[in-house]
């Protein structure tokens, strides 16, 4: 327990000090390049994966109690998972996974309400107006976009060929990342994970 545990924390500490850095040192678009294949480009999330949202308001509330309930179900399966006596690739694929679940419902539940917003300015945190969306509306914080090729599509292909593409073009944070890596590890060690 106290290995998963580990794992947790520490992923989530990775992932909120990253994106208290963005937040508080960067605006709303802003990017940094570290490489021609990865920038720090700071934009936020209003709603799932790929940035899909629906329902508005109502949907933003429901989808961050869906995703606190998710959460609750990850605790339980880690929880059954190490009673059962789970393998290293189970403890660490399921912690990943609960880590990074954990990273951006906090910035659902929590974010709208400490921040200012970033729109040309660099959010102050606390602010006296107050933050730029109530609890349970706060937008997840991404940051991490790898272009690793761009270019115009040979015109041979069908539909896109002519069109400028990019080759990585989602952008992500340390939560995502964590959530990918921990299905992978469950895909590639399923066997000794679901026994």
């Amino acid at each position: 327990m106290r290995k998963a545990l580990y794992i947790v924390l520490g992923t989530l500490l990775i992932d909120q000090l990253v994106k208290l850095w963005v937040k508080t040192s960067m605006y709303l678009g802003q990017s940094h390049e570290v490489t021609s294949w990865f920038f720090i480009h700071f934009t936020e999330n209003p709603g799932m994966a790929w940035g899909i949202t629906w329902g508005g308001v109502t949907g933003k509330i429901a989808l961050t109690l869906f995703r606190v309930v998710t959460i609750v179900g990850i605790v339980y399966w880690l929880r059954h998972s190490l009673k059962k006596g789970v393998g290293a690739a189970g403890v660490w694929g399921i912690s990943l996974i609960l880590a990074g679940a954990i990273g951006n419902v906090i910035d659902g539940l929590f974010y709208g309400m400490i921040f200012s917003d970033s729109l040309g300015r660099v959010a102050t945190i606390l602010p006296e107006a107050g933050g730029y969306a109530p609890f349970l509306q706060g937008k997840v914080v991404d940051m991490l976009y790898f272009p690793l090729f761009s270019g115009e599509l040979p015109q041979w292909i069908p539909i896109w060929g002519g069109e400028y593409f990019t080759f990585f073009r989602p952008i992500f944070n340390i939560a995502d990342m964590a959530i990918s890596t921990g299905v992978g590890l469950l895909f590639f060690f399923q066997r000794s994970v679901f026994k």
